[in-house]
């Protein structure tokens, strides 16, 4: 840095008093104090990166066999107490002072680290049953090309005297092919001949809407992309699915109800994250995420209103807060989970369950990688 000077001249002592004192005050002046912003550090991201929350993974992870052997225990997961700090959430069918006669006491603490108890009920598939539309509809008949975030479904999810339909939530690139995205549930999760006499298969049609807002009559939705089977569950950790767009059928864009356009790239969840989805029975609704790391027991349908198939414990969920089920409902499972900005947001997961208190995503990277897919976007 360069020093700053004053000329002055020698005329007599005086003077030269006089400019010294000048020299002093007016070259040597203290530099100008850092803005607060820069001095303010920045609050750490509570992702599975922060060092923190790394550490109350490992413990919520190492305790949470002998939490879910506990009938009323659903879930485990890694978030916030009240006053933020890092806790182990576990998530319960019933109040946990109901459920003693039947349950061992949960601690209010685990190694150290405080416990929250959150009262979820069961955590389901939200395949969808008739609900009123949002302001705007995502159960209506859209014309051609479709955006996403609407109602919609396999064209034969019709058994037992009951219709099903989910949402068609996204659009991925596989290979040279672009396809909808939704849930493994919602697209192919027809595995017995039962009440309809079939299965689902690679080919099948994929409509809009869905069964259910078409008074369950195939012939009055419109076939917008084939079904591609991929049997994500019961073995894998991500319950997906994909179908290939028909083409002028559906936006190549991706552009979804109430979004639009989202960006090719992709985020990692963070606890505290802003994030909003567009789905069929609630629409544009906004949360926050909760807790990382979920390890939830989900149990699944072999049809629609069929009989219990399996059970699967996912693990290294994201869980967003869904207080009264108004961010996600039934109907609403395959809706894509972005972060909460106004123009082409980033994916952070694939919802696909959830009870009245919680909803549960698959994280998207893992999702992708699955697939072996990336996002249509920007």
């Amino acid at each position: 840095m360069k020093k700053a000077f004053c000329r002055f001249s020698f005329l007599f002592t005086a003077a030269v008093l006089v400019f010294v004192l000048a020299f002093w005050v007016g070259c040597n002046k203290n530099p100008k104090a850092p803005e607060a912003t820069q001095l303010a550090e920045q609050a750490p991201v509570l992702s599975k990166s922060n060092p923190r929350i790394q550490e109350v993974m490992a413990v919520q992870d190492w305790h949470t066999p002998e939490l879910m052997a506990d009938p009323n225990v659903v879930g485990t997961a890694t978030g916030l107490t009240s006053d933020g700090q890092p806790a182990i959430l576990i998530f319960t069918k019933t109040d946990v002072s109901a459920a003693l006669k039947k349950s061992k006491p949960i601690p209010t603490e685990i190694e150290g680290i405080p416990v929250v108890v959150e009262v979820t009920g069961e955590i389901r598939p939200l395949k969808g049953k008739p609900q009123p539309p949002p302001g705007v509809d995502h159960q209506a008949i859209q014309t051609p090309p479709i955006q996403l975030g609407t109602s919609g479904g396999w064209r034969f999810d019709l058994a037992n005297g009951y219709c099903c339909a989910g949402t068609l939530g996204s659009l991925i690139q596989v290979g040279g092919q672009k396809r909808i995205l939704s849930n493994y549930h919602v697209f192919e999760a027809d595995i017995v001949p039962g009440g309809n006499g079939i299965v689902a298969q690679t080919g099948d049609p994929i409509v809009q809407p869905g069964l259910i807002d078409v008074g369950c009559q195939a012939a009055n939705a419109q076939d917008v992309a084939t079904l591609v089977t991929t049997s994500s569950l019961p073995y894998h950790n991500v319950d997906a699915s994909t179908a290939t767009i028909i083409d002028g059928m559906v936006d190549p864009t991706g552009a979804i109800l109430e979004i639009g356009t989202l960006s090719s790239s992709t985020v990692e969840a963070a606890i505290g994250q802003s994030v909003k989805k567009s789905g069929r029975t609630t629409g544009l609704t906004r949360s926050t995420i909760s807790g990382l790391n979920g390890t939830v027991s989900v149990a699944y349908e072999d049809e629609c209103a069929g009989s219990p198939a399996f059970t699967v414990i996912f693990t290294g969920q994201i869980i967003i807060a869904n207080r009264g089920s108004k961010f996600l409902a039934a109907g609403d499972s395959g809706s894509l989970l972005v972060e909460d900005v106004d123009t082409n947001p980033r994916a952070v997961g694939l919802l696909f369950a959830g009870g009245s208190q919680t909803a549960v995503a698959n994280p998207i990277d893992e999702v992708l990688d699955f697939l072996g897919a990336t996002m249509v976007g920007n």
